[in-house]
């Protein structure tokens, strides 16, 4: 009969368990303890009047244990098929985002060609209008000379902006 100073972790290495059961097995058996220098805990205990054995896994752990790991695959396959529609969500974001960056761009182009467009209206407009006031002013020989070029700089203007549309 050999009386030992143990920690838990030594006196759990020794009955083969971790040093939480080995505190647990000293408090049920109410071993004394003591304290080292270092203030860890010592149990002092006969190691031939401590019968214990430990206990293997129950039925019910190791179904937990199976349960868990089926619950674990189960989740693993989840994960994949949640990574497979993100990366197709990823394709039709990269898609969309393409498309209108295409079309913000088609946008901006119509956008120019409409002004552009206004632009010219407003020009010929004011143009048509010098012609009318030229013609309502009189009808002298050299008004009709400078009317008829005028009418020749509107044509060409309108010829002009109808090859751009066409062009465009």
């Amino acid at each position: 009969m050999s009386v030992e100073f143990l920690t838990y972790a030594d006196l759990g290495a020794r009955l083969n368990i971790s040093a939480a059961a080995a505190r647990s097995l000293a408090r049920r058996l109410q071993l004394p303890r003591t304290r080292s220098d270092d203030g860890k805990a010592l149990v002092s205990v006969d190691m031939a009047e401590v019968r214990h054995t430990p206990h293997p896994w129950s039925r019910r752990q190791a179904g937990d244990v199976a349960q868990l790991t089926t619950a674990i695959a189960t989740l693993q396959a989840e994960i994949v098929q949640l990574e497979v529609r993100a990366a197709t969500h990823r394709a039709d974001f990269e898609y969309e985002r393409e498309r209108g960056d295409r079309l913000m761009a088609e946008l901006l182009q119509a956008n120019a060609e409409t002004t552009a467009a206004r632009e010219a209206a407003a020009r010929l407009e004011g143009e048509v209008v010098a012609l009318r006031t030229a013609v309502r002013a009189g009808s002298s020989e050299e008004n009709h000379g400078h009317s008829a070029r005028r009418v020749g700089h509107l044509a060409a203007s309108l010829v002009e902006a109808d090859r751009k549309a066409a062009s465009g």
